[in-house]
């Protein structure tokens, strides 16, 4: 028997070489006059904008650019970035760059038309809206934030908090692989292993909503990241390799949107927002630890998917061997893409894991969908697993 399930997604999607720089006329319905593009110094600094606000301004749009964001943007960052859009009279918001990007330009699109208060809007379905048209435009393959109601904000020091709202999900996502092309390999890794934990946890969630479409996408999701990732890292030009990245990347986003992440991410936030490790990195290290973990109750929904990334452990019958395998393959490929492996590889000692431990058990809206109960406990052995 199939249970009742909701699925959402964005309400139109693009794919295809060149989309951004066409972009006024992909999104023309939406845009109007003054269009504000959410974007970072880095996009800025290599010109990847430059063609869609080119588009934009040949269609007669007067275009803002705000471009101060950063990685694990903080509450700070999103008020200006609020303020510059109302400054504007923005018609419409359309993030450009990472998920960071993304992240900023849904809550900007949200609050600057709705006047809410964001400290009301943290949590599940508590976002009121309307929100001004939004237009996403992911520049790396990773985050999947072009298809998931989610954006997460770095709050104070270091605690990460989520707004989750349908209303997060935008008018028009717009995936064009040329944006990708110059992505670094250490980028162009972290974030492909950042999409495979989307659709390992949504495939392996505990959550009621998991359902026959996110684990369908969830597969096709890991066969294009497996078959494409060490192609993408090593051959950065190769435009096929990108577009699948790209594409699974997304699938994944879809997946995880609707049938939630897991304990690898209520163990990773807390790495970036402490130590500010990057997010795909920060899950590929305890990735295979946290899936160790699991296996005494997800072996056979692990070795179920184990052979999609990996096509020879499919002669591996025995479930638990197949699922162990899994996890030490998974670390094994971080490694073959030459990401650090270990806690300590990114400054993280002994003294610091107690800390991170009871940061991650803050993340309850995780810690729920994680296929096996988690204490504190676990996660202190999970991150000296880690170590």
């Amino acid at each position: 028997m199939i249970s009742a399930f909701t699925f959402n997604t964005s309400q139109r999607i693009i794919f295809e070489n060149g989309a951004a720089s066409a972009l006024s006329r992909h999104a023309s319905p939406l845009l109007g006059k003054r269009p504000l593009l959410v974007t970072d110094p880095g996009i800025v600094s290599l010109g990847l904008q430059e063609p869609c606000e080119t588009s934009l301004r040949r269609a007669g749009c007067v275009v803002a650019r705000f471009s101060d964001v950063s990685a694990d943007p903080p509450r700070a960052l999103v008020d200006k970035a609020i303020d510059a859009a109302k400054v504007h009279g923005a018609t419409s918001v359309i993030g450009f760059g990472g998920g960071s990007s993304l992240d900023v330009a849904k809550l900007v699109a949200l609050i600057a038309r709705s006047g809410e208060d964001l400290d009301d809007a943290w949590g599940i379905g508590n976002a009121k809206g309307p929100r001004l048209p939004l237009i996403l435009v992911p520049t790396t393959a990773g985050t999947g934030s072009e298809v998931t109601p989610i954006s997460i904000i770095t709050v104070g020091e270091e605690e990460k908090r989520g707004v989750v709202s349908p209303l997060l999900l935008p008018d028009l996502a717009v995936l064009d692989p040329l944006l990708t092309l110059g992505l670094p390999a250490p980028v162009t890794a972290a974030t492909g292993i950042d999409a495979m934990v989307h659709a390992i946890e949504a495939y392996a969630s505990k959550s009621a909503n998991n359902n026959p479409l996110s684990r369908t996408l969830a597969v096709e999701a890991l066969r294009l990241l497996g078959a494409n990732i060490e192609r993408a890292v090593l051959s950065p030009g190769d435009e096929d390799a990108r577009g699948a990245m790209l594409l699974g990347s997304m699938l994944a986003g879809m997946a995880f949107a609707n049938s939630p992440v897991a304990a690898v991410h209520a163990l990773a936030y807390p790495l970036g927002g402490t130590f500010h490790v990057p997010h795909g990195l920060s899950n590929a290290l305890v990735l295979p630890h946290v899936l160790a973990f699991n296996n005494a109750v997800a072996a056979q929904t692990y070795a179920e998917i184990a052979p999609v990334l990996f096509p020879d452990l499919a002669g591996i019958e025995a479930v638990a061997e197949r699922a162990g395998q899994f996890a030490g393959r998974l670390a094994a490929l971080s490694a073959k893409l030459g990401l650090q492996t270990r806690l300590r590889d990114v400054g993280i000692g002994e003294a610091d894991l107690a800390k991170l431990a009871s940061d991650a058990m803050k993340q309850t809206r995780l810690l729920v969908n994680n296929p096996r109960e988690l204490a504190e406990a676990d996660a202190l052995a999970i991150y000296k697993a880690a170590l």
